[in-house]
C-alpha cells in the first residue's frame, strides 16, 4: 500500500490519480492511525520549510513516521519540500528537521543563477544506479520549482545531479529514505515511471 501523508502541504490528489491509472493501491494519511499498513509512503511537500514542520508536527503523526522509517525501515519517498524536511537543518527556517538523511539545505547563489526561483524542465543525471531511476531509455527530464537545494554530509547519499548555475544534488538516498526535489507528478512519462519504481522498490 503506498500512503501519501496529508498534513495539509502538497498537491495530495495528484499521486492518488497517478497510481491510481496505473492501478496500483494507493491511499492518504490524514493521521497516525492510517499510517497502519503502510509499505511505502510518500512526503510531499511545498512553500517553506518552517510552515512544512510546523504542519508535519501539529498533524500528530511525526512519531509514527519516525518509527515506520527510521526503527521499521519502511521505504520513504520525500518530494520538494519533503526532499529538504529529510535534512537536518535548513538555512530558510530555524526549525530542525527530520534528520533521516544528514545534511543541510541550502539556498542558491544568487551570483551564479539567472534567477530564483529555478522553475522548469530540467536534465537530471543520476550518480549511481538505484531502483528509482531504472528504466529509463533516455536522459530524464523532471519539472522543478524551488530557489533552496539539498547539501548531503554525506556525497554517498547524492543519489542524482542537476545543473542551475552550478551542480546541485536533487536526488537523495540512505536506506530506505529517499528524497527528490523536483516534481515527477508533473513531469509527464518520466515521473510517472519514478513513482511507479518506487512503488516497486522492496
Amino acid at each position: 500500500m503506498i500512503t501519501v501523508i496529508d498534513y495539509g502541504i502538497g498537491n495530495i490528489l495528484s499521486f492518488i490519480n497517478l497510481y491510481k491509472r496505473l492501478n496500483i493501491e494507493c491511499c492518504v494519511a490524514t493521521s497516525y492511525q492510517d499510517l497502519v499498513g503502510a509499505s511505502k509512503i510518500i512526503l510531499p511537500g511545498v512553500g517553506s520549510f518552517d510552515h512544512a514542520m510546523i504542519s508535519l508536527n501539529r498533524s500528530g503523526m511525526r512519531e509514527a513516521l519516525d518509527d515506520l522509517v527510521v526503527d521499521k525501515k519502511v521505504p520513504v519517498l520525500g518530494i520538494c519540500v519533503g526532499m529538504q524536511m529529510l535534512a537536518n537543518s535548513s538555512d530558510e527556517g530555524e526549525l530542525p528537521g527530520l534528520g533521516w538523511v544528514p545534511g543541510t539545505v541550502k539556498k542558491f547563489d544568487v551570483e551564479k543563477v539567472k534567477q530564483l526561483p529555478h522553475m522548469g524542465w530540467n536534465d537530471v543525471v543520476p550518480l549511481h544506479a538505484s531502483g528509482l531511476f531504472k528504466d529509463f531509455s533516455e536522459t530524464p527530464k523532471y519539472y522543478f520549482l524551488h530557489s533552496f537545494y539539498f547539501e548531503c554530509a554525506n556525497q554517498a547519499h547524492a543519489l542524482a545531479s542537476s545543473t542551475y548555475g552550478e551542480e546541485f544534488t536533487c536526488a537523495v538516498n540512505s536506506g530506505s529514505v529517499f528524497g527528490v526535489q523536483f516534481h515527477p507528478e508533473k513531469s509527464h512519462h518520466f515521473g510517472v515511471n519514478l513513482l511507479k519504481n518506487f512503488s516497486e522498490l522492496s
